[in-house]
């Protein structure tokens, strides 16, 4: 049975991320033998002053195949989990999606997309998860956290948003490899130019100090731009942080 497990809102200033507690809890569910699960993912959402966060308003979101006699447990753990991790100070929410079981799979995702642009409340979120079928549940403090879950979940379920989690270390003499030896190490399924073509496997690329992969339709995609400093060694360069903030 194919899930997305989505929480935001857990952290304070000085404490440990939402991703760190998105992969922990991605963790429990394998080391419990409940299912396999993917990547992590931190989906931006919108930045306004009537909005509460602490540093970038993002939302960290995971998929995973569960055991379907196991979900109840997994859900139960993970509630336990964020009222006992999440930090003082924080509105933590948990959202939980049955794919397999989701009949308004578009509203979801508008629900999402909505959330990147717009100012939302707690009963838009409570509202919507009940119509759906879709487990949502706030775990401390004002529980304005639900909105960003059940947004993220929406954000994951495009398959095209969203960073993973973490930076890529390439094992490199020159900082220059090719496309293949770069995919081999990382394990990106596409390493492709924004708005562009995807890249040969023989084709060179410059690494920038921080190899991040994104969520572009529904692989895990290295993007790359032209190389404007040494483009006779190396066409391509991996993109800046800044470059990357619009996924």
């Amino acid at each position: 049975m194919n899930i997305l497990v989505c929480i935001d809102d857990t952290d304070n200033i000085e404490s440990r991320g939402t991703g760190e507690l998105a992969s922990l809890l991605a963790q429990a569910l394998e080391k419990n033998g409940w299912g396999k699960t993917e990547p992590v993912t931190r989906h931006q959402l919108f930045v306004h002053p009537d909005i509460a966060y602490t540093s970038h308003n993002s939302a960290m979101c995971f998929a995973a195949d569960i055991v379907p006699g196991h979900l109840a447990s997994f859900t139960g753990f993970a509630k336990e989990f964020l009222a006992r991790e999440s930090a003082e100070g924080s509105d933590p929410g948990l959202c939980i999606v049955t794919i397999d079981a989701l009949a308004g799979r578009d509203d979801l995702i508008a629900f999402g997309r909505r959330a990147k642009q717009q100012v939302l409340t707690k009963q838009e979120a409570y509202g919507l998860a009940q119509r759906l079928g879709i487990h949502l549940s706030e775990h401390g403090g004002t529980g304005l956290g639900i909105i960003g879950a059940l947004a993220g979940s929406g954000l994951r379920m495009t398959g095209s948003d969203g960073r993973f989690r973490g930076k890529f270390y390439v094992d490199t003499a020159t900082g220059i490899v090719d496309v293949a030896e770069l995919k081999r190490q990382t394990g990106v399924a596409v390493v492709k130019s924004i708005g562009g073509p995807v890249l040969h496997e023989a084709e060179k690329v410059q690494l920038g100090d921080k190899v991040k992969a994104v969520l572009l339709e529904g692989r895990s995609t290295l993007l790359v731009t032209p190389n404007t400093m040494d483009a006779a060694r190396a066409p391509w360069q991996t993109c800046t942080k800044q470059q990357l903030k619009v996924y």
